[in-house]
């Protein structure tokens, strides 16, 4: 019984930490952009 209760916890603190992680990079504007990404490799690069 305590292995189940340590596994939840552990699953509630990896759980939170991801939620986190995802709200910190909405927050920082990391999908502000989602069709430059996709076009950026259509176009050449000169200094290549």
């Amino acid at each position: 019984m305590t292995a189940i209760l340590a596994l939840m916890a552990a699953s509630l603190l990896l759980g939170a930490t991801g939620l986190g992680i995802f709200l910190w990079s909405l927050r920082s504007g990391q999908y502000d952009d989602l069709q430059g990404a996709a076009t950026r490799i259509l176009h050449d690069d000169p200094g290549c």
